[in-house]
Order: structure tokens, then sequence, then C-alpha cells
């Protein structure tokens, strides 16, 4: 194995751990929406991972798919609309978050298989990874009042590498990477950062909204 398929898989190991611990601790919050997302990134890194090590197909393509699926739904619409529990209090019913996952899955075995998409899927995936980095730089905003700073910046840096991640995978290749895995090094590393990151300063958030409250709520009348 080449250094850096040994650096790529190092960083994709990084990426599965982030996905399975971090979305496990958004369920401990009840945030199924990002706890399951996660999950989703920790699985599709996993096969990856297996991939690298064993040059599996099978593997290489569900991680594909999941890819597919976290880039076109999963962080743009359901990453957001788990966001959105802390940012607008918006808390779905289980029904309705399996509805989401159910026609996001539905909607990437179009946008990943759909031979007539081939020459519209990768502007489509930089566009809906820009939506999702606009609400994020919302929720900045949200940690920016909360007084919660290092989060903001923390966060901001982040969402902005994360976007020029989005921008490079189909568009600017690396010079001399055949085997794209220094890009991928790159994004794995990227991609676990971000998960960690968005659940500290999620975290943060909702400490930061509980003392506010607490404080209305004991304030003289």
């Amino acid at each position: 194995m080449e250094i850096r398929d040994l650096c790529a898989l190092v960083s994709c190991v990084v990426l599965a751990l982030s996905g399975w611990i971090y979305g496990a601790k958004f369920f401990k919050k009840k945030n199924y929406l990002l706890g399951l997302e996660l999950w989703i990134v920790g699985f599709s890194a996993t096969n990856f991972c297996i991939f690298i090590a064993t040059g599996s197909e099978f593997n290489l393509g569900i991680s594909l798919y999941l890819d597919s699926f976290s880039r076109s739904f999963g962080m743009p619409i359901i990453a957001v609309l788990g966001l959105m529990a802390v940012t607008h209090n918006y808390k779905p019913s289980v029904f309705i978050e399996v509805l989401l996952f159910a026609a996001a899955f539905a909607g990437t075995f179009v946008v990943f298989l759909a031979g007539f998409l081939d020459g519209v899927r990768p502007y489509f995936y930089v566009v809906m990874w820009s939506g999702y980095t606009i609400f994020l730089f919302y929720f900045v905003s949200q940690l920016v009042r909360a007084r919660e700073t290092l989060h903001a910046l923390a966060t901001a840096v982040g969402g902005l590498v994360a976007l020029a991640v989005a921008i490079t995978y189909d568009f600017f290749p690396i010079p001399g990477d055949n085997t794209h895995m220094i890009f991928m090094t790159w994004a794995f590393i990227t991609w676990s950062y971000g998960a960690i990151q968005l659940y500290y300063a999620y975290v943060a958030l909702v400490r930061a909204k509980e003392t506010s409250f607490q404080s209305l709520a004991l304030a003289p009348r």
C-alpha cells in the first residue's frame, strides 16, 4: 500500500469513527435527523475503508451511493432540518422523520443512477451543498448572537473548507492524483472536523438558549 493510500485509509477511519460516535451523541440529544445522517456518513466511510484495504467493488458501490445521499439530501435537507431543532425549535414527528429518509433514499437512487442526469449531476451536488452552507452560516450567526464566538468561527471555517471540497470534488481534480486518494484524504479530514465541530456548536447553542431562557424566567417582573 502506497503512502497516499495509507493516509486516505487513516483519514477515512477517522471519518467513520466521527460519524458513528457523534451520530450516537446526537441520538442521546434526541436529534434523530442529525444522528442518523452522521451514522450514514460513518457507514459510508466504513465501506470506503474496506474498499481501500481490499479493493472490494461492492463496498465501493455502497460508499458512493451513500456519498451521493449525503451530498444530495442528507446534509442539505436532513441535517438542516436537524439544526432547526435549535434554531427554530423544529421537532418533526417520527412519521415525518421516517418519510424524510425514505424520500431522500428514493431521490438518491434517481440522482445516482439516472443516465440523463450525468451532465448536470455535479452541478446539482454543488448547488445542494451551497444551500447547506448558506444555512450553516445562519447557524453561525445564531452562535454569534449567543456569544459563542469560538464555536462560530470554528464552524464557519469548517463550512468554507467543506464548500471548497464540494466544488473541487467534480470540477478541479488535483494534478497527479490519478486515484483521487490525495483529494479524498483532504475531504475525509474536512468532513470529520465538520461532524465533530457541528456537534459541539449545536450543544453550545442549546446551552446558551437554555441559559437565556432561565435568565428570563428568573428576571423580576
